[in-house]
């Protein structure tokens, strides 16, 4: 009997063994084929941590990553490597880090304000705190830097950060995707999470619902005709260029788009751009494409940068990654220029006016040395050099209301470079670029260029710009291409205007601007249009100048206050700041809603004179990226519209 019994238990547990067994092999199966968490599951088990060791594309650095770290990373990471980025700093660094920053800033000013950078960067390495993003802060959004945090950014709870009227929240771990559900608000807005769909990943169309026609665009169409769209002077009114002409009937988006994106959100909707949108993988291969992999891999693992002599961390997203692509840039990149195409569309721009920044681009492009190839197959990118406001001025009809034209002019060229050479065939276009500031650009490239890297001025995010692929391109008043000696103005202490605004009245914006501050509080300079000695004095002893939308969202006033010294105050709902993808506009500059204009003294006084000061401040150092010279040097305008294009280029590559 003893036996029997000892028997049936042996069978009773060989069963339940296959029971657990088949559990286990189920679950196994479900989590790796099924569940969106099935990495995380397998990282308990063996194959998950079992390490691979492999080398970089010159053998020279050797790299431990886990099996699914090899398999779903495009580039392995660095043995002993674990520098934690600017969202997981220690407990108190960003106070120590916000309050180092301000009371020195403030403190320099008054003694010497051209050793603020120094003093800053000493101070920041006396507390042990790293100013400058690690390239692990590429893969989360930007958070602003807290006033007050008590507990720790490493404890399981979310520490809540007000910032110059934004909230923003860092979850406590990187792998959290509550960095990617971070509320983001205006001033006036309540606290709401982004759509979770948005952080897994799932594309945000952002307008207004198809067949419905925009309120802007309507008061756009009814203009008549004779109201000169292209004299959208800047606020000194000085363009030189005066035809006049009715706008198209816009064609509506697609899709509906949200009617206002925040800078938090475009914040968040780069990142999704930079793990989910790549380009056409090319028809065959190019030593150009892995020369733009390997690129895209050093980036990715630049050195940490601590100080630098001639950039000023806190003003960029991540230093270091910049200043290795920028010197990736410098050592590799090389444009091919299309010859073809008639004069003077083609080849052949305007150097003076608003427009201006597509023409000395492409002049300065074509006199360049170092990134101009004449053999196309060794070209990373190819450059289309038409000028968008030579299309309109020689190619749309007048009173026409309709894009046909001008499509049909890009189409014959396009179809003429598919026919004589094979380059935009191999990438569908995505390796080509235009460089484009007219206001109509946006429309003029929509459809035939659609895979193109396009550099606007009119970067809206209702008008079809995409992150990750096109560029938001600088609007300059050039005049001359040399920085003039009228570069800044008064100190902090001898700014006496809060706010300055002068201009003609161009779109909606503007006349309910003029509507709530003209003439009603004399700490608010609103006018309309002004002389230019004026408008420039104005500039240069006004704390805030207030940047508002004309017919488009873009403006030359944002150029022109950092120049002038003059914290911008951007009122254009959707606008995307020029070099988006490399500036932390909100350390700098202040966004205002549109529906908040009657609130704009409150919304500035709000900001603390600290605040004020360290804004100010980096206005002056992020300042020499937005100035023109006759012969290109380092980092100015020039090299960034040109970085920017490339640094798309090189992240959007399909990982293979």
């Amino acid at each position: 009997m003893g036996y029997d019994f000892h028997r049936k238990c042996n069978v009773e547990t060989r069963k339940v063994l296959w029971l657990i067994g088949l559990v286990l092999v189920s679950v196994v199966m479900i989590q790796y084929f099924e569940l969106p968490y099935r990495d995380n599951f397998l990282s308990l088990l063996s194959y998950g941590k079992s390490y691979l060791r492999f080398s970089d594309a010159n053998g020279d650095r050797e790299f431990l990553g886990s099996q699914s770290d090899f398999k779903n990373s495009s580039s392995p990471k660095p043995v002993d490597r674990n520098i934690p980025g600017e969202d997981l700093m220690p407990e108190n660094a960003s106070k120590m880090n916000h309050t180092a920053e301000e009371e020195t800033i403030e403190r320099s000013i008054s003694i010497a304000p051209e050793m603020a950078s120094d003093i800053q960067f000493r101070v920041s390495a006396e507390n042990g705190v790293d100013i400058s993003p690690s390239p692990m802060s590429l893969a989360y959004p930007p958070v602003n830097v807290a006033r007050d945090i008590s507990p720790s950014v490493g404890s399981r709870e979310e520490t809540s950060l007000m910032f110059s009227g934004e909230i923003s929240r860092i979850a406590p771990s990187p792998t959290s995707l509550d960095v990617l559900l971070a509320p983001m608000v205006s001033p006036s807005q309540s606290i709401s999470h982004v759509d979770i769909g948005i952080a897994l990943g799932v594309p945000m169309v952002a307008s207004s619902p198809p067949n419905t026609i925009n309120k802007n665009e309507t008061s756009r169409d009814s203009r008549n005709s004779n109201t000169m769209k292209n004299d959208r002077a800047p606020s000194n009114e000085h363009s030189s260029v005066t035809n006049s002409l009715p706008p198209p009937t816009k064609e509506m988006p697609q899709s509906p788009v949200k009617s206002f994106v925040s800078i938090s959100e475009m914040n968040d909707m780069l990142l999704r751009s930079r793990i989910s949108s790549f380009s056409k993988i090319p028809l065959w291969p190019s030593p150009a494409d892995q020369e733009l992999m390997d690129a895209r891999f050093r980036i990715e693992n630049a050195d940490i940068i601590r100080g630098h002599p001639g950039l000023y961390a806190p003003v960029y997203r991540n230093l270091s990654s910049f200043v290795r692509s920028y010197e990736m840039m410098e050592q590799r990149l090389k444009v091919y220029i299309y010859r073809n195409g008639k004069k003077p569309v083609f080849h052949q721009p305007r150097l003076k006016g608003i427009y201006a920044s597509e023409g000395w681009f492409m002049k300065l492009m074509k006199a360049s040395n170092r990134y101009v190839t004449s053999n196309p197959n060794e070209a990373h990118l190819f450059y289309l050099p038409f000028s968008s406001q030579l299309l309109v001025d020689y190619v749309y009809v007048k009173d026409s209301h309709t894009f046909r034209d001008i499509n049909e002019y890009l189409k014959n060229y396009l179809d003429m470079i598919k026919t004589r050479y094979s380059f935009w065939n191999r990438t569908d276009g995505s390796d080509h670029f235009v460089v484009a500031c007219h206001d109509w650009a946006p429309i003029e490239t929509r459809r035939i260029m659609a895979n193109c890297i396009r550099a606007l001025c009119n970067s809206d995010v209702k008008e079809g710009f995409q992150f990750g692929k096109d560029v938001s391109l600088p609007e300059t008043s050039v005049h001359s291409p040399n920085p003039s000696k009228e570069i800044g103005g008064s100190p902090p202490s001898g700014r006496k205007t809060l706010a300055f605004f002068a201009g003609k009245m161009h779109g909606y914006v503007r006349p309910i601007l003029l509507k709530y501050w003209e003439n009603k509080d004399p700490e608010m300079k609103i006018v309309g249009r002004m002389g230019k000695s004026s408008y420039i004095w104005h500039m240069k002893n006004s704390k805030y100048c207030i940047c508002a939308k004309g017919y488009e969202v873009n403006s030359p006033r944002v150029v022109e206050a950092l120049i002038y010294g003059c914290v911008p105050v951007i009122v254009s709902d959707n606008f995307v700041p020029p070099f988006f993808e490399i500036l932390k506009w909100d350390s700098f500059s202040v966004f205002v809603p549109e529906k908040d204009i009657p609130n704009l003294k409150d919304i500035l006084l709000s900001i603390p004179e600290k605040r004020y000061l360290v804004m100010q401040h980096r206005v002056k150092q992020v300042r020499q990226h937005f100035l023109w010279h006759s012969t290109p040097v380092k980092y100015d305008i020039f090299h960034m519209i040109l970085h920017s294009i490339w640094y798309s280029r090189v992240f959007r590559l399909s990982p293979r």
